[in-house]
């Protein structure tokens, strides 16, 4: 099979759809729509060089995607990251390399020295990573909840003294302080880059104003006023939840509240229609996975961290 590798035409809607399926394909347990992606490369920062690329067929098929970019936020410079995602039907037929064989091009001319990205941690997607010079480290699951017939915790009858539930859309005049909490709990996140935080205008664009954060079904514990756990929720429209984030800040842990807002979360999803959980933990992450498997969730799939540098030879 011959493709051709070039950039996705964002103003192009079929062709946005065709990339939304291939990835909803490839990697089923993550909430991507064409709005989100629109989104990405409209907003992305300049010094994210971010791209998507397509490979598409002789007829005009698109049966592989990447995403590639710098993290421009980290203090050392020339770290970057390719994920590539090929349709299950087209694998094996050189879409794949094609798409890594000009990330890798482009990155290097933007100065890349590092680069990494996820794979799933399946015998073929780790030897396509290794053969291509690229090293595991860490790991994390993708954990399924179902949502139409699992049981869900019930919420308290009464929450405890000084403690509200909110949704996001309650803080849409003022943000700031979800985006302090944010900050405050991502810093906590295990990560093999180390990245300066967001700043505020960063943090509206990418998480804020990002189409796929139902803003309602996103709940915020509140202890006497102050933001104290949350629940951060994305949605496709249809079928599928995902949780994006759930944390507590460490003044506030040992209370059950992250448990509360997704509880409350998980609860209202269900009420909307949605069928399918969704959520990732590193599988090192004892704690949260152990949450995880309180609600329900089950394990469905394994990504490995792969990286690779100028003196990683095939």
């Amino acid at each position: 099979m011959t493709v051709k590798i070039r950039d996705l035409r964002p103003g192009d809607p079929p062709d946005v759809e065709s990339v939304v399926q291939v990835r909803r394909a490839a990697l089923p347990f993550m909430i991507t729509t064409p709005a989100g992606l629109a989104h990405a490369l409209a907003t992305a920062h300049p010094d994210k060089r971010y791209r998507v690329l397509t490979a598409e067929t002789e007829d005009g098929l698109v049966v592989g995607t990447a995403e590639l970019g710098l993290v421009y936020r980290s203090p050392e410079p020339g770290q970057s990251f390719v994920n590539a995602y090929v349709d299950p039907a087209h694998r094996g037929r050189g879409a794949g390399t094609a798409l890594l064989h000009a990330a890798e091009e482009y990155l290097a001319a933007e100065g890349a020295v590092e680069t990494y990205a996820w794979v799933l941690d399946e015998p073929a997607h780790r030897s396509f990573a290794e053969r291509r010079g690229y090293r595991p480290s860490r790991s994390a699951h993708f954990l399924r909840l179902d949502l139409a017939a699992g049981p869900l915790p019930e919420l308290p009858a009464v929450l405890p003294a000084g403690v509200e539930l909110r949704p996001a859309s309650a803080f849409a005049a003022d943000p700031r302080p979800l985006f302090e909490a944010d900050a405050a709990v991502s810093a906590d996140e295990p990560g093999d880059v180390p990245e300066v935080p967001a700043d505020y205008e960063d943090w509206l664009s990418s998480v804020w104003n990002e189409p796929t954060l139902d803003r309602e079904l996103t709940r915020v514990v509140l202890v006497d006023g102050v933001v104290a756990a949350f629940c951060a929720a994305r949605t496709d429209g249809a079928a599928r939840y995902g949780s994006a984030m759930t944390g507590t800040l460490r003044a506030f842990r040992g209370r059950g509240l992250a448990k509360l807002a997704k509880t409350d979360s998980l609860r209202r999803a269900r009420a909307a229609g949605y069928t399918e959980a969704f959520t990732g933990n590193d599988t090192g992450n004892e704690p949260m996975l152990a949450v995880n498997q309180w609600f329900g969730y089950e394990i469905c799939a394994t990504e490995t961290r792969f990286a690779k540098k100028p003196d990683n030879r095939p």
